[in-house]
């Protein structure tokens, strides 16, 4: 009970009076001028379905720390893929001597304050100071689990690398003194080198920062294109219209990081989380050569107990006659290494 009491605290204290920069620029299928949508109606949750999930499940149980994190130093480049799992939604891809961070969070809350909110359990499987030069940062959306502004700061000063976000996203690392910015709607593609693409695509998510700027930001998932191989990175999502509609602009997919936590109770979570069954499924329509499951064992964020995600997704495996060799789940820090 002191954990629901926290919980909600939390929100109320803090949530709601933290906001980010907000987008008002042209109307746009996706932006009516004051709050962007998904491609399909998506019930928003209001701060009474989250007393309602508090008050009415049980969590599952975590750990405060596993300890079973063995930190890996990576190469500086690499020429064919080399993707590692450094903890929640942040990979370093490393492919055709480019370095690629997803949502990176090195910090130890994912929170807007460093004394209280989700408090990681397991530590990232990179240590910040063994990073190599990083070339790019693509972000999902401004979540704090999975824009950490701490860690973007780090990187400006360690890399200088070029942040890829949504629109109005942009607007906000501005205003933290990042400059070094490409915001993108869905369905836009950047060329960032000679051989080298990233489309912006969506994905059925929500945005904020606290309770009064939710969705004045967009949020998506990314594709990065090399000339030989596409790279799909899902973001957080609900199961939805947006995975056929991206199989069909982008065929032959390599590799796909697919969420899987976070994903009950699914009254509140359904529409924005899938579920490791939801990521199966995915992962059939996307026609992904391989998919790597991401999204777990890093901050508990919702009811699912630590491991609750890997064995649903191994039930939806053998149920599904997929082989754990086409749907891998990472090891931390380990690169997963791919014949170009």
């Amino acid at each position: 009970m002191n954990k629901i009491f926290l919980s909600l605290s939390f929100s109320v204290l803090f949530l709601g009076c933290f906001s980010a920069a907000s987008y008002n620029g042209k109307l746009s299928r996706n932006f009516d001028g004051e709050k962007f949508h998904n491609l399909e109606k998506t019930e928003m949750k209001s701060f009474w379905d989250l007393i309602v999930w508090k008050l009415t499940t049980t969590d599952g149980y975590w750990p405060s720390n596993t300890n079973d994190v063995k930190q890996y130093k990576p190469n500086s480049f690499s020429k064919n893929l080399q993707i590692s799992f450094i903890g929640h939604s942040t990979f370093l891809i490393q492919l055709d001597s480019i370095n690629i961070l997803t949502d990176p969070i090195w910090s130890e809350r994912a929170s807007p304050v460093s004394f209280v909110g989700p408090k990681r359990c397991r530590i990232p499987a990179i240590n910040f100071s063994d990073l190599p030069k990083i070339d790019y940062v693509v972000i999902s959306h401004n979540h704090y689990d999975h824009l950490d502004i701490e860690t973007l700061k780090k990187l400006k000063v360690h890399s200088n690398p070029t942040f890829c976000v949504p629109l109005g996203v942009d607007l906000f690392l501005k205003e933290e003194g990042i400059e070094n910015v490409i915001a993108m709607n869905w369905w836009e593609e950047k060329k960032i080198k000679s051989n080298f693409k990233i489309n912006f695509l969506p994905s059925r998510h929500f945005s904020g920062r606290g309770f009064t700027d939710m969705n004045e930001t967009l949020w998506g998932s990314w594709m990065i294109i090399s000339d030989t191989i596409k790279i799909y990175f899902a973001g957080d999502t609900g199961f939805g219209i947006h995975f056929e509609q991206i199989a069909n602009r982008f065929p032959n997919i390599e590799v796909s990081l697919l969420p899987i936590g976070a994903f009950k109770p699914r009254f509140f979570m359904e529409q924005i989380h899938i579920s490791p069954d939801e990521a199966v499924k995915s992962h059939i329509i996307l026609k992904s050569k391989k998919s790597i499951a991401m999204h777990f064992g890093t901050f508990s964020l919702a009811d699912d107990a630590i491991d609750e995600p890997i064995i649903e997704l191994e039930k939806s495996l053998l149920n599904r006659k997929i082989s754990k060799e086409n749907f891998l789940i990472p090891k931390f820090g380990e690169p997963i290494f791919f014949d170009k």
